[in-house]
């Protein structure tokens, strides 16, 4: 079993690959006045809880996601099963051409890098459309197990970081807000039970990637409980400035 397949194996059928909640979804779009007939991108869809949110909030809207993992795919499909605004394709998230009205982008964007990332996508938006984005943010007087849970991800910042590369990309910050607490907390009671479901299993208790993932995973979650309300995304709200790069 290689990397990519024990993260597969972990995360099957998760309603999430990461933290957020749909009253997040609703306050992106009432912040940004996203219209009733808006069209959206969902960039990195994962299982498709997002998606099927934007859906339900903008039910005349045309909301495409996109992922890169097949299975995602499929999972997203099944997610939006009956929701006739909803398309799911496989694809790059890099590539995206529009126009979209909004990107949303729940937790990938540090795939790509907040300023490069937004470099791409700004000729995918459509006259006067956002990117709607979170992104890990640490700030400075964090705790050290907040320090810890973010160790492999050497690109984050405090919020004025995040800004600092939105500004990069030619962009203009109008609102944010942070991911923390409950949105975490349901993430993680969902991949417990994962871990738990997978302790009878023979590759996730001896050696190789899944048994590492599992021990990192519960590590990751120890270090989270320690400092629940310092461990968060800033949800980003970001429009092109008029004549940006």
């Amino acid at each position: 079993m290689t990397g990519p397949e024990a993260i597969a194996r972990l995360h099957r059928g998760m309603t999430r690959q990461g933290p957020g909640t749909p009253e997040d979804v609703r306050w992106a779009l009432a912040r940004l006045d996203v219209g009733a007939r808006a069209r959206i991108a969902d960039a990195g869809c994962g299982p498709g809880a997002d998606l099927a949110a934007l859906a339900r909030a903008r039910p005349g809207a045309r909301i495409e996601g996109v992922e890169m993992m097949d299975h995602l795919v499929a999972e997203a499909r099944a997610a939006c099963a009956g929701l006739e605004n909803v398309t799911v394709r496989q694809g790059d998230m890099a590539g995206l051409t529009g126009p979209y009205d909004l990107i949303w982008c729940a937790g990938a964007l540090y795939f790509l890098g907040v300023t490069e990332g937004l470099r791409q996508w700004r000729g995918a938006l459509a006259p006067g459309g956002a990117v709607a984005f979170s992104e890990p943010v640490l700030e400075e007087d964090a705790p050290g197990a907040a320090r810890a849970f973010w160790a492999e991800y050497p690109a984050i910042s405090d919020l004025a970081g995040i800004e600092e590369r939105v500004r990069a990309a030619g962009f203009a910050v109008l609102d944010h807000r942070r991911v923390a607490g409950a949105a975490w907390a349901g993430y993680y009671r969902e991949l417990e039970g994962r871990l738990d479901a997978l302790s009878a299993d023979p590759e996730a208790a001896g050696e190789g990637p899944l048994a590492d993932l599992v021990a990192a995973t519960r590590r990751e979650i120890a270090l989270w409980q320690a400092v629940p309300e310092a461990v968060s995304y800033a949800l980003v709200l970001v429009r092109p400035e008029p004549g940006g790069r």
